[in-house]
């Protein structure tokens, strides 16, 4: 997701075919000792990636791989900390090594390996520095239409997918910009215009971020289906079985290296964008509660989604095709409840994410 993390995975992965040194048969329990000595542990079960820190520096590892990166400077190629029996483990020397590690006077000296690979200092901060909304649709592109008529203010009327979208994006959007003076809030678009597919997806991979943003995509959507009784919103995320080309790896000359580094960026960025869905889809259920329900995280290849270069998803809002769940599309008051909840998730996700990097801390 963010430069940095990109490079780490570069030199993990280029690290991989070196032999492990030999381990001590004595393992520690890593959250324990860790709390024990002040250091503090960021753990992520999804991508079983993990991040020790104290005294500003840190050590990122993956869980048994042959190697550890501290301060994404200095390369440890020893077993890091590793999974077994449900719990997190280290070996002795590992630990100790930390503990020597730690006590170093800041700010850390550069490796000459750190130089070839020119590799910048560890960053104080990481952040979310864009937000694109898209509003599904617009213009000569109504989107899905109810199959009948709604009431709205006395009057029978249509409703579109395209205006409840962008009502929705418009609050969001009013919304985050308070919230985020400092961050990038865009939208594909602000109006009733036609904004093709591949328009949306080029305004978000054309954003320009710092080494250490970061950039999210939502797309905002009405679903629609035969059966009049359907009902409820959906959050989704592209398929983990889908493969995107989301960085430059394909212009190295080791192409085995540049399609692994390519493959863990991918899942770095399945694994924010369920994370992202499911704070939302919570949001949501708060604000709405038994007005809709939910449907669950789902999974497909939708093209908005596969050809954004991010953690990106879709929300669809609700069913048009439902009698009921239009009237309540068309309805203010429901309309806010769904911009505070999608805000509200949006907000949870990027304050984890802020404090934490995209782990959670075990202390």
């Amino acid at each position: 997701m963010f430069k940095r993390r990109w490079l780490l995975c570069s030199l993990l992965t280029f690290l991989v075919s070196l032999h492990a040194a030999a381990l001590s048969s004595q393992e520690v329990n890593l959250p324990e000792k860790a709390r024990a000595s002040g250091m503090t542990l960021y753990w992520d079960p999804l991508s079983l990636s993990g991040i020790l820190e104290k005294n500003g520096h840190q050590i990122s590892f993956q869980s048994g791989a042959s190697f550890i990166m501290k301060d994404f400077r200095t390369i440890v190629t020893e077993k890091a900390p590793y999974l077994k029996d449900g719990g997190l483990v280290a070996s002795v020397s590992f630990f100790n090594e930390a503990q020597e590690f730690f006590q170093q006077e800041l700010p850390p000296e550069s490796s000459g390996d750190a130089e070839a690979m020119d590799i910048p200092a560890a960053s104080a901060s990481y952040g979310i520095g864009a937000i694109v909304i898209d509003p599904g649709h617009g213009g000569k592109d109504p989107g899905a239409i109810s199959p009948s008529p709604v009431t709205v203010n006395g009057k029978k009327v249509s409703v579109m997918e395209k205006d409840i979208t962008l009502k929705i994006g418009l609050r969001l959007y009013d919304a985050l910009r308070v919230a985020y003076p400092g961050k990038k809030i865009i939208m594909t678009r602000k109006d009733d215009t036609f904004v093709s597919l591949q328009q949306r997806t080029e305004i978000a991979n054309g954003v320009k971020l710092k080494d250490d943003e970061a950039i999210l995509y939502l797309s905002i959507h009405v679903n629609s289906s035969f059966d009049k009784n359907a009902s409820g919103y959906e959050v989704w995320y592209l398929t983990p079985e889908y493969r995107r080309q989301v960085t430059n790896a394909d212009e190295m000359e080791d192409k085995t290296l540049g399609n692994i580094i390519n493959s863990l960026v991918e899942e770095e960025y399945t694994t924010e964008s369920i994370l992202l869905a499911n704070f939302i889809q919570n949001g949501i259920n708060t604000q709405v509660g038994k007005l809709s329900k939910a449907r669950g995280l789902k999974a497909e290849n939708f093209a908005v989604v596969r050809n954004a270069m991010m953690p990106s998803i879709l929300i669809e809002t609700g069913f048009i095709s439902n009698e009921k769940e239009a009237e309540l599309l068309v309805d203010d008051g429901y309309l806010k409840k769904m911009s505070l909840g999608i805000y509200n998730g949006l907000q949870a996700f990027i304050t984890h994410f802020e404090r934490t990097r995209g782990f959670t801390s075990t202390r």
